[in-house]
């Protein structure tokens, strides 16, 4: 079952649904917690290695993490929803409306129209070029 099934099974019950990851680790905590615990933020640290956004090189330890589907539009606190941005970037976000989508764990943006009428996805190529550091 996806984790969304799960969700609207357990809606009205006493229960907060999770997804386990490798060892047992909570990838998926719902709407338990809109702050990121720290397994799930490093999760996300380790996939996205430092923000986002495109051509930023801004390192994981000094980025949030944002939820992709708004916390407050019933987004879940999960790694699939979740991405790193610098505090510049996630203000960015917010404030000019893009879009982000997560396609073979790699996070895509989708400027306002305003910017790109034609909305041309792009991504962050800098932490995937580079070999991974821990």
């Amino acid at each position: 079952m996806n984790p969304a099934t799960i969700r609207k099974i357990a809606c009205d019950a006493d229960l907060i649904p999770v997804v386990l990851g490798t060892g047992g680790r909570i990838l998926d905590v719902g709407r338990a917690s809109r702050i990121f615990p720290p397994h799930i933020r490093k999760a996300i640290m380790a996939r996205d290695q430092g923000c986002a956004f495109p051509q930023c090189t801004m390192p994981a330890p000094w980025c949030e993490a944002h939820h992709i589907t708004y916390w407050s539009r019933g987004g879940p606190t999960s790694t699939g929803n979740g991405v790193l941005l610098c505090s510049y970037h996630h203000h960015l976000i917010h404030k000019e409306n893009w879009t982000i989508e997560v396609t073979n764990e790699v996070p895509w943006f989708k400027p306002p129209p305003e910017l790109d009428p034609g909305r041309k996805p792009r991504r962050n190529q800098y932490f995937r070029s580079r070999p991974h550091r821990d």
